[in-house]
């Protein structure tokens, strides 16, 4: 089944990730400004939620909110493991994980948004720190995506996450207005 234009716009409220055609340090202090931004961006934008609220799909067949925060701490906890290890090993293989699985777990489904929230401030924190401190040549160390078969510097890495920010926060933000909170 696909998706319809409407489903595919709340699904993808920024777009589908972009591969970057071309990097540069001005990009990349931007994509690290967004990390660094998010965690501020995400609390406030949840400040004064109900659990019913954090309880409400962001889209038809969607994740709560609340699953959708357990989801990005998960993720940027697996993302700052994997800068890492890009770090300190040479083109190692990344651990994927089935983030649809996960984000099913009685914990993203049940556990107070805050605790997630509390991780992303805490894992954003270090992993800015690491990236701000990078130099061009560490951004070029590849890490190996088993599921895409493909090495991918971190330059890369750090682009697709700050689009993650962005795109989970446009979620909340799309539902916030639809639903006038």
């Amino acid at each position: 089944m696909t998706d319809t234009p409407d489903l595919q716009k709340l699904r993808y409220p920024i777009g589908k990730f972009k591969v970057p055609e071309s990097y540069n340090r001005t990009l990349i202090n931007s994509w690290i400004r967004t990390i660094e931004d998010f965690p501020r961006k995400l609390r406030n934008t949840v400040e004064g939620f109900s659990e019913s609220q954090f309880d409400t799909p962001y889209r038809p067949g969607g994740w709560t909110v609340r699953q959708l925060i357990h989801h990005i701490a998960d993720s940027h906890m697996n993302s700052i493991i994997r800068f890492k290890l890009g770090l300190t090993e040479d083109k190692p293989t990344i651990k994927t994980y089935r983030e649809d699985a996960w984000g099913e777990m009685i914990d993203n489904k049940t556990a107070e948004a805050g605790v997630s929230l509390r991780i992303i401030e805490s894992v954003h924190t270090r992993w800015v720190s690491i990236m701000k401190n990078m130099t061009d040549a560490e951004f070029d160390r590849e890490i190996k995506h088993p599921e895409w078969d493909r090495d991918f510097g971190l330059k890369f890495y750090a682009a697709l996450y700050a689009w993650h920010c962005d795109h989970h926060l446009a979620h909340i933000l799309s539902l916030k207005k639809e639903k006038g909170w």
